[in-house]
């Protein structure tokens, strides 16, 4: 059910994700049209009221030309107009300039075009341009720094602004200047925006700002859902191990129960013989609960920080080959050989001599625990020298370790199972405790293992100096 919710919770984040980047590149696509839009107007704009404000200095030059010099100006559409129907058209003229300026008749203007002879360059008037490309992109609610240029019709440049930065100049706008005259009058004006980029991308700022909040809040979803499976699997294991614990307390206390009542039923006679069996067992039993109690207990001092070590230079190869001797009649008894290849010329380490030689004897341990029932246990341990660490090598040919399984193994309470719970001894300590005092002596250690095959320890202490 757990799996269910946090695969459908996941799908959900994924996909309100996808929807707010789409939302945010639409927003994206439609602040450019709009940005284009406004600048292609404001452009058109300006184009026309550059054409305007040249045909309006043209009519009042033309009116002072006529109302001065009227008998020495003539033009093949003049010819037949009188004065006083001069000084009429000229009235006439004023009052629509004063009044009405769109109402120039289209013919009108395009007389008033090809009068002039002035090449481009000397029409233009930049200042009166820039003006009014300022006005026309603020009127149309821009409000971004801009930059032009000037180029004629054959694509000659002709003026630059003098500010002007080509950041951004790959994406310009072009506009005609004066598109009614012949096409050698003409001019183009380009300008661009060097904060283009940020003034479009600036509309998705609260969204991506949302995709953020979106995406922190997926991560600690799926940091939650990885520390509730791990609490689970936590308790799973510290299940087994209360179960593993019940188990091995119950045939100490059964056998110390047992013994207790045949001595204490007088209606047995209980030779000498029987009552120093008896006591025996008893002790041996205290003695094992002594043990796995105290293994516990040590183990949280150790978890706690409580531990303290004696440390001091030792010849880990004597320390190795004492263990070896006293753990080697236990792998005779279970019909196994041991063999010892103590090879380092360095082997002093600084150690605890006491939970060091602990750390060889559960590895060693381990090998009995899960050898094979198929073929003979075989034990293998080697030192050599790798730089300034000395190479420790617990080696068997025990039924092995599964990659799945050895990630884990040296995590407290966690135990490699053999298909029954309780078939192998102990409570999931032995190597947690063994990684726990390699590292406090300034040591690491790792597992390689095949599974049929065996596991090989490796362990690597710094040279004693």
């Amino acid at each position: 059910m757990i799996w269910t919710n946090c695969s459908v919770m996941g799908v959900c984040f994924i996909v309100l994700l996808y929807l707010q980047m789409q939302y945010a590149n639409r927003m994206i696509a439609l602040r450019q049209e709009q940005f284009d839009e406004s600048v292609f107007r404001s452009l058109d704009h300006a184009s026309r009221n550059l054409e305007r404000s040249e045909t309006l200095d043209y009519l009042q030059e033309l009116m002072l030309l006529y109302g001065d010099t009227l008998d020495s100006y003539n033009t093949p559409i003049m010819t037949d107009v009188t004065q006083s129907g001069m000084r009429e058209f000229q009235k006439r003229i004023r009052n629509a300039y004063v009044y009405e300026r769109e109402v120039l008749d289209e013919v009108v203007l395009r007389v008033l075009y090809a009068a002039s002879e002035k090449d481009f360059g000397e029409r233009l008037d930049t200042d009166y341009l820039e003006k009014e490309l300022e006005a026309n992109l603020r009127f149309n609610g821009i409000e971004v720094p801009f930059h032009y240029r000037i180029f004629s019709s054959d694509g000659v440049e002709l003026y630059r602004c003098a500010d002007y930065n080509p950041q951004g100049e790959e994406y310009s706008y072009k506009q005609t200047l004066f598109r009614n005259d012949p096409t050698g009058k003409m001019g183009i004006v380009s300008v661009h925006f060097p904060e283009q980029n940020k003034y479009i991308n600036g509309v998705a700022d609260m969204v991506v700002l949302a995709m953020i909040f979106t995406l922190i809040l997926f991560v600690a979803f799926l940091i939650t859902v990885y520390l509730i499976v791990r609490q689970r699997k936590v308790s799973e294991i510290k299940n087994d191990f209360i179960h593993n614990m019940t188990h091995e307390f119950k045939t100490p206390i059964s056998t110390i129960s047992i013994a207790a009542q045949m001595l204490s039923d007088k209606t047995i006679q209980k030779p000498a013989e029987m009552y120093e069996r008896l006591s025996g067992v008893i002790f041996a039993e205290t003695k094992r609960l002594r043990f796995q109690v105290e293994k516990v207990l040590q183990m949280s001092l150790y978890e706690g920080g409580n531990i303290a070590l004696k440390i001091q230079p030792m010849d880990l190869n004597l320390l190795i080959e004492s263990v070896v001797d006293t753990f080697s009649l236990k792998v005779v008894q279970n019909g196994g050989s041991i063999d010892t290849h103590l090879n380092a010329s360095k082997a002093m380490a600084d150690v605890d001599e006491m939970h060091f030689t602990n750390v060889i004897f559960n590895l060693m341990d381990n090998a009995v625990k899960y050898k094979r029932n198929d073929v003979p246990l075989h034990l293998e341990i080697s030192t050599a020298n790798t730089g300034d660490y000395l190479c420790i090598e617990v080696k068997d040919n025990g039924i092995g370790i599964s990659k799945e399984n050895l990630k884990r193994i040296f995590d407290k309470f966690y135990r490699v199972h053999t298909g029954d719970k309780h078939d192998v001894k102990g409570f999931g300590l032995g190597l947690a405790y063994v990684r726990k005092m390699v590292m406090l002596m300034h040591g690491n250690i790792k597992a390689n293992s095949v599974m049929g095959r065996g596991t090989t320890f490796v362990i690597n202490m710094p040279v004693s100096k």
